[in-house]
C-alpha cells in the first residue's frame, strides 16, 4: 500500500525573495549546462 504525502510551504516575505534569488540562479546554471551540452 502506497501512502502519499501533501505539503504547503508559507514563506515569509524575507524567505521568498530569497527563493526567488536562488531558484533564479539555479534556472541560469541548468540553461548554461543545457546550451553547453548541446
Amino acid at each position: 500500500m502506497e501512502k502519499a504525502y501533501s505539503f504547503r510551504f508559507y514563506p515569509t516575505p524575507e524567505q521568498e525573495s530569497l527563493l526567488r534569488r536562488t531558484l533564479g540562479c539555479v534556472r541560469l546554471v541548468y540553461n548554461k549546462a543545457l546550451h553547453v551540452r548541446t
